[in-house]
């Protein structure tokens, strides 16, 4: 596993509850581990085993309620708002399972939407996004719109959009959800090529075995905890077993 002085995401002892008014509902119990520079991680687990919450935890859109989450070196418990929203455009690049495209504007203007948070010159935004969509084989549809193309284009386009800050992290949460198994496979083959290529570490959330083959390390949680953490190719059957 990654040093601790070396993670991109460091973890420990994380523990997250949501009040009801019925009392607190645990989610997330004892959770630690790291990630470090340049891994390919995968996440898998049931329905209510935690997989969301602490996605959302590694993208500085949750807080914990004990424990710790240091990510590129930041403890973003101690962070405010402000502080996180900076964080996450500065070191995180998100990949959803909806495409999120702004539909009346052009795939560049998409692209280069993390940009305009930074406050980058509109030439360079959109200099910027066109090397992202050649670098993801879309450099042909610049002046496109969401509509015109498929997908899988769509899907690619996110996935630029996540590269254009130039990212250290990559969260993707179920990329492949929406496409189909073709297609799937010619994303996660980027993934994998951005990953081995540019050392851009990822982390996926996936209930799809073949899907989490791609990725080196798989961690699995049921009940909120760390059932399985190592090699995907060590991992017992009922740990890539497909879930919902």
């Amino acid at each position: 596993m990654a040093d601790a002085a070396e993670a991109v995401i460091r973890i420990e002892h994380l523990f997250k509850e949501y009040e009801t008014e019925a009392g607190p509902v645990p989610v997330l119990k004892d959770v630690s581990l790291t990630v470090a520079p340049g891994e390919f991680l995968a996440i898998m687990g049931p329905s209510g085993s935690g997989k969301s919450t602490f996605m959302n935890i590694l993208g500085c859109l949750d807080i914990a309620s004990s424990g710790s989450c240091v990510l590129n070196g930041r403890d973003v418990g101690t962070l405010g708002k402000d502080e996180l929203a900076g964080l996450r455009n500065q070191v995180i690049g998100f990949v959803f399972q909806g495409f999120n495209l702004l539909p009346r504007a052009s795939i560049e203007d998409n692209v280069g939407l993390p940009l305009i948070y930074r406050g980058t010159p509109r030439r360079e935004r959109l200099a910027r996004a066109n090397e992202m969509l050649a670098k993801v084989g879309l450099g042909a549809f610049s002046h496109s719109r969401p509509n015109q193309i498929s997908g899988g284009q769509q899907q690619r386009v996110a996935i630029a959009r996540a590269l254009v800050s130039q990212p250290k992290l990559i969260l993707a949460d179920e990329p492949t959800g929406n496409l189909d198994t073709a297609t799937s496979r010619e994303i996660m083959a980027l993934f994998a090529e951005l990953n081995e290529r540019d050392g851009i570490t990822v982390v996926l959330v996936t209930h799809e075995p073949d899907i989490a083959s791609y990725a080196r390390r798989l961690v699995r949680l049921a009940d909120g905890r760390v059932v399985y953490d190592g090699p995907v190719d060590h991992a017992a059957p009922e740990h890539l077993e497909r879930t919902t």
